[in-house]
């Protein structure tokens, strides 16, 4: 597999896997298949590296991001939290400070790390 280093190599491979995907599945090889995967790792692995999101750096942004990840809508949130919705907004828009039993929930229910909770909170 090659290492993609630049944006127009990213390009290529990605023009290619789409020329051999346009001929439709049932008219591609099965070198053609092997093909289309270790261009699309390639690929992968570029996209891995060169689009990073950075982790959250405040709590709220921590919370949001698991919100995001366990697909929770903020009422689903406090339920699991053992909060109020009402409390968990406040929280959230920075009117409230958090207290040790939210930061606990946090901890247990979201799994965010302790130190990162002891660090923000």
């Amino acid at each position: 597999m090659n290492i993609i280093k630049k944006e127009s190599d990213y390009n290529a491979v990605m023009a290619k896997i789409d020329s051999l995907m346009s001929k439709g599945s049932h008219n591609v090889s099965k070198e053609e298949l092997a093909e289309i995967r270790t261009l699309a790792l390639t690929a992968q692995a570029y996209e891995q590296e060169k689009y990073t999101v950075p982790p959250p750096d405040t709590l709220v942004g921590m919370i949001e991001m698991k919100m995001y990840e366990m697909k929770l809508k903020q009422k689903d949130l406090a339920e699991k939290l053992n909060v109020s919705t009402a409390k968990l907004s406040l929280i959230m828009n920075g009117k409230q400070k958090a207290d040790v039993e939210f930061l606990k929930s946090v901890y247990t229910q979201l799994n965010v790390d302790a130190e990162f909770i002891l660090q923000h909170a």
